[in-house]
């Protein structure tokens, strides 16, 4: 069974993703997702959750993404480019503080992310 997926449907779901983020809709944002999904990112224990920066299933990323969708009323991701392999599509946006953030989303068979991590720049 091959997870290789078409450029155009892994370009597609990042479009998808940044749209879900800026209608700030979480529970659309949550169906691009596996009920397992292992998301990353040095925000998370800034917010008080994991201190490994890293959290697992769909409830705790509900629980995250709620909490830091309520601190950042002015969310918006404005897309920059779309990176693709077989299984994986990285998202490069630049967000409403100025920020450029890549963030790799890892699909599995059935087109859904099980692995996501937010990438900032070191400086």
């Amino acid at each position: 069974m091959s997870q290789h997926h078409q450029p155009s449907t892994l370009a597609a779901l990042g479009r998808t993703w940044v749209e879900a983020w800026n209608a700030r809709d979480l529970e659309r944002v949550l169906t691009l997702y596996d009920e397992a999904a292992v998301m990353t990112s040095d925000r998370i224990p800034a917010l008080g959750f994991d201190a490994s920066g890293t959290v697992r299933g769909k409830d705790a990323l509900r629980a995250y993404w709620g909490k830091a969708l309520g601190l950042l009323p002015e969310l918006h991701f404005s897309l920059i480019d779309l990176f693709v392999s077989p299984d994986s599509v990285v998202v490069f946006y630049e967000n409403e503080r100025g920020k450029k953030i890549c963030e790799y989303l890892r699909v599995n068979e059935a087109g859904l992310i099980v692995q996501g991590s937010a990438n900032h720049l070191a400086h």
